[in-house]
């Protein structure tokens, strides 16, 4: 696997003041406190890349990193719970479904999922969304050292039942663990093929 070089390129209170590029973007998106900075610095194999926390809430707006000089990776705010006023959540709401919703070459999202919990509504409500908007999207379960095979597999089985009640075909889905960087080459394996489609397309 190459090595990844990552370099922030800022943080963007909504889609208009996003930077234009003519490279691919990969959001990656999921409840608070669903581990994704912890993914995001596995990925690009920095450990205070992505800004890390206990407390829920803390990536507010559109961060971008730009990876290998090829692609670019889309930190969005987590949903759910978070210690900010309703108003403010609404906010990032809309900045969200806009971004993914008009982000021309936006070109596939990674919803993060917690491998040791049941299934959630609001986790199911996005992708039910995602997938009405015709929005490409994969599924990373996160936190998989924290269980045994038996309890990641029932999790994540009932994750796939909970789907099945309106998909007929379920999206790609990765195992993942920033404590042990269990997925990561598989993940990065998975954005550069895509990344070769994009620029086979345009």
């Amino acid at each position: 696997m190459k090595n990844v070089i990552a370099e922030f390129k800022g943080s963007f209170p909504d889609l208009q003041l996003c930077p234009e590029t003519n490279q691919p973007e990969f959001a990656f998106i999921g409840r608070s406190n669903v581990g994704k900075s912890s993914l995001i610095n596995m990925i690009c194999s920095k450990d205070e890349l992505a800004l890390t926390s206990g407390k829920p809430g803390k990536t507010r707006m559109l961060n971008y990193f730009h990876i290998n000089n090829k692609w670019f990776l889309v930190d969005l705010p987590g949903y759910g719970y978070a210690i900010t006023s309703k108003a403010m959540r609404k906010e990032w709401e809309k900045m969200i479904r806009t971004y993914l919703s008009k982000r021309d070459n936006l070109y596939c999202t990674f919803v993060l999922i917690d491998s040791r919990i049941p299934p959630q509504q609001l986790d199911i409500d996005l992708l039910n969304w995602l997938g009405e908007a015709r929005i490409p999207f994969v599924i990373v379960y996160t936190k998989t050292d924290k269980l045994s095979t038996e309890e990641y597999e029932k999790n994540t089985q009932a994750f796939k039942d909970a789907l099945s009640e309106t998909w007929n075909d379920l999206p790609l889905q990765f195992p993942s663990s920033a404590k042990t960087s269990s997925g990561k080459e598989n993940i990065i394996n998975y954005i550069e093929q895509l990344v070769k489609q994009y620029e086979q397309a345009y």
